[in-house]
């Protein structure tokens, strides 16, 4: 046992570097491109509750005013797709996750594409609600691959067991986990380097569990993104050469729910991914909170601009958020041996 390991830990490694090679030898060329044709971002305006986006605007007027260039996950789509199908390219294990990665990448592709080139009322993006209903529709098509291709109609409960629920409940609950995720990981993207840290510390405790499980192949597929996300970050950091865009954050967030569910760790998503929880409660909230009481709770949502707006440096942030969530991503490992998962 101790030989396989070290065979496929080894492994994973080779998966991991070939990604943040391949990562950073596109970068430049990516970069050159994107700022030849100007792939700048426009920003957004108001809320989703109709106000004016007064505090993001004041907080960042020196990073809007300079351009640079959105859509950077690009890079880490192709990355994970030649790495994967070369080298790591199997129908049990990799086909779910990476088909969820491309899934993610291009509803956000889309979007990107429209915010950068696009003009006039709708130049922003995809609207919410179609945003949703296509990332929803992936969602529940994998579901469906896993529940009745795959056979998986039981989802493990740490410290409980397994639980049937069934093919429409597996289906409704894949659905959600990629949903879910996607969106949460599409609203941390908004500082230098804080989607990208995050996600690559949960894409390496889920490596873990993965690679305890004997699901050599996944561990790989999580570590060819975490090498990606090395690259992303060592480009990203402040001064941020680029942005990923939805194209990154909607792949990280679909893949992440897909490999939460193949490795039947789905209720320790919201611990390995807590910050995700609370980007994206806090923005809930915010909305709920205008709706109801008709004032905000937080200065802006997500909670990283309240902090922002409370003086805290973007760099002071980003840290502290990894620091937070590699501690949640240790727990998770090892709730995931107690509880019977690995």
């Amino acid at each position: 046992m101790a030989d396989t390991l070290n065979n496929e830990t080894f492994y994973g490694l080779i998966l991991a570097l070939s990604a943040f090679f391949l990562a950073t030898f596109l970068t430049p060329i990516y970069t050159y491109f994107a700022y030849k044709y100007k792939f700048w971002k426009k920003q957004k305006k108001d809320t989703v509750t109709g106000e004016e986006l007064k505090v993001v605007a004041k907080l960042h007027a020196k990073k809007i005013a300079r351009h640079f260039p959105t859509m950077a996950g690009v890079i880490g789509v192709v990355t994970v797709l030649i790495v994967t199908t070369i080298c790591n390219l199997n129908r049990e294990q990799t086909w779910l996750p990476l088909i969820g990665f491309l899934g993610g990448s291009l509803v956000g592709f889309i979007d990107d594409l429209i915010n950068v080139f696009g003009s006039g009322k709708g130049a922003a993006g995809l609207r919410a609600p179609v945003k949703f209903a296509m990332i929803t529709a992936i969602g529940m098509t994998l579901g469906w691959w896993f529940a009745v291709k795959l056979g998986w109609t039981d989802i493990m409960v740490p410290f409980v067991g397994d639980v049937e629920v069934g093919v429409i409940g597996m289906i409704l609950i894949f659905a959600f986990a990629v949903v879910a995720t996607s969106n949460a990981v599409n609203i941390s993207d908004g500082l230098d380097g804080l989607a990208g840290g995050l996600t690559m510390i949960a894409y390496g405790a889920y490596a873990l569990i993965a690679l305890f499980q004997g699901q050599w192949m996944l561990t790989g597929f999580c570590l060819t993104v975490a090498g990606w996300l090395l690259s992303y970050i060592w480009f990203n950091v402040p001064p941020a050469r680029f942005m990923m865009g939805d194209t990154g954050s909607f792949a990280l967030g679909a893949g992440l729910g897909v490999v939460a569910m193949m490795t039947n760790a789905f209720f320790l998503l919201p611990i390995i991914g807590i910050l995700f929880v609370v980007e994206a409660g806090s923005s809930l909230i915010q909305i709920f909170w205008k709706k109801v009481f008709h004032r905000k709770l937080f200065i802006s949502a997500p909670i990283h601009h309240h902090l922002e707006a409370k003086g805290w440096g973007e760099a002071k942030i980003v840290m502290r958020f990894w620091v937070i969530a590699g501690v949640f991503a240790i727990v998770g490992v090892f709730l995931a041996a107690q509880g019977g998962i690995i």
